[in-house]
């Protein structure tokens, strides 16, 4: 999903807003022009940053390569989001992102505005010197932008906490005596990062489905009984389809494509439910697919990608990993049969090319825009659940926002309170917007978080007396 449509759907909440009489009640001559300045704000960038950094490379010499740091909006407070090192980096790219991160932190109530960073490469062409130079010329480019009360970027595609360590380090000798520790978050925890950033992202995705049926469903449910009525005829009998499951002790099947940090992590989850029994049926990477209707074993497959960094592709890797599997192309999974379906590898996987294949009943937004907009609203008609990035992938910032918190405060705190904490407050998240999605004619579960998010930053623009 690129910046126009971003904008496109921001445009559309705002068509909303300016029907819905109950929002701002108290400015009901001035609604109009107050909803018009917001709609503006909210769809340009307060700042667009570019320079090229030259870089001495062991092969090539001499390197100019485009970096870019966008600062979409701080209504929300400080500006926040990561730095990625990418092929496919853009300024297009970058600035769509920005608006995305703006859209996410308000939705979660979070305390940070929306930014963004990239630098044009493949880290795998650059050495590891090269790469330590590439990381602290983009600091000594962009620091006088960066801090802890302006601007906090994190690890992206293609970052790590080895380069925001490196990061961290040029920012403390470029501004010596200031506070350094916030300045970034998704550190190494020697450096003052946070217990859980590396399982963070995994785990919210999988609970961002987990919560609708475990947790949100029975309790809807029970208010169904009492005659108030749920509008989402479609969507609500797919859940009564997997609740049933549950109740009929038949595991629930889960697929996941992607097997890194987030994928391998909501696997694990899956593969690790007690309370509502679940079974991984297929994993897939850039390389192959994995299936086995009876549930695949994911602890041993996760070991195997910590030595070998893929899936195993061979009869014989799987045979001498014990573990029983089916090898398929990887892009079978997105037409496999299963009741859940994870993304946690690219954008643009489900198109208008190939939605019509989709067999899954809810599909989990761990990457960033794998379903595109037209895919979006086609398996919304056929009463597939799509949980979206913004909400589902949120658990790195959570525990950005509390390892940022952590550095303000001189306090450690541990996994557990650290991962307690993140579900708590997606939690929170999770049932304002199936709330508002499963009551109302708005058309996706995408939109509702744009709405809550518009909503949360308007009001925050009109308070701040920025929309005069």
């Amino acid at each position: 999903m690129g910046s126009k449509h971003t904008k496109q759907l921001i445009a559309e909440v705002f068509q909303e807003l300016v029907k819905d009489n109950t929002f701002l009640p108290d400015e009901q001559s001035e609604r109009t022009k107050i909803l018009q300045s917001s709609e503006e704000i909210l769809k340009t960038t307060d700042k667009i940053i570019k320079s090229y950094i030259r870089v001495s490379t062991e092969r090539n010499g001499i390197k100019r390569i485009p970096a870019y740091r966008i600062q979409h909006n701080n209504i929300s407070g400080v500006y926040k989001g990561g730095i990625r090192f990418s092929e496919d980096v853009s300024e297009e790219e970058v600035e769509n992102l920005a608006i995305l991160m703006s859209i996410k932190n308000a939705l979660h109530e979070l305390p940070f505005g929306g930014a963004k960073g990239g630098v044009h490469i493949n880290p795998k062409d650059f050495t590891d010197r090269e790469l330590n130079l590439i990381s602290k010329k983009y600091v000594q480019r962009f620091s006088p932008d960066l801090g802890p009360t302006h601007d906090v970027p994190a690890p992206d595609l293609g970052t790590d906490a080895r380069i925001i360590d490196w990061m961290v380090g040029e920012y403390k000798t470029i501004n010596p005596g200031k506070s350094y520790l916030g300045s970034f978050t998704g550190k190494s925890k020697e450096n003052g990062g946070a217990e859980g950033r590396r399982e963070s992202t995994g785990v919210g995705t999988f609970l961002s489905y987990y919560y609708l049926l475990d947790e949100w469903y029975p309790a809807e449910d029970n208010r169904k009984e009492t005659g108030e009525v749920l509008t989402r005829g479609a969507q609500w009998k797919t859940l009564q389809r997997l609740y049933e499951k549950h109740k009929n002790a038949d595991p629930i099947e889960v697929s996941v494509q992607g097997f890194g940090n987030v994928g391998g992590v909501a696997a694990l989850e899956a593969y690790n439910q007690r309370d509502m029994k679940h079974i991984v049926t297929a994993v897939s990477d850039q390389h192959v697919m994995l299936e086995n209707k009876h549930g695949l074993n994911i602890d041993k497959l996760i070991e195997y990608v910590k030595k070998h960094r893929e899936l195993p592709q061979k009869e014989k890797e799987l045979k001498d990993l014990k573990v029983e599997a089916a090898i398929h192309p990887p892009e079978d999974i997105l037409h496999y049969e299963t009741n859940v379906l994870i993304f946690a590898a690219i954008g643009n996987q489900i198109t208008k090319e190939n939605m019509k294949k989709v067999k899954a009943d809810v599909l989990v937004e761990g990457a960033n825009a794998p379903v595109t907009a037209e895919a979006d609203y086609f398996l919304q008609d056929k009463g597939v659940i799509i949980i979206p990035d913004i909400l589902a992938n949120a658990g790195g910032v959570l525990v950005s926002y509390l390892e940022w918190k952590q550095s303000q405060i001189t306090e450690v705190f541990t996994k557990e309170e650290i991962l307690a904490e993140m579900a708590g407050q997606m939690k929170q998240t999770f049932k304002k917007v199936y709330d508002t999605y499963f009551t109302s004619e708005q058309n996706t579960v995408r939109f509702s978080c744009y709405m809550l998010a518009v909503q949360r930053m308007t009001l925050l623009l009109y308070r701040h007396g920025k929309l005069f």
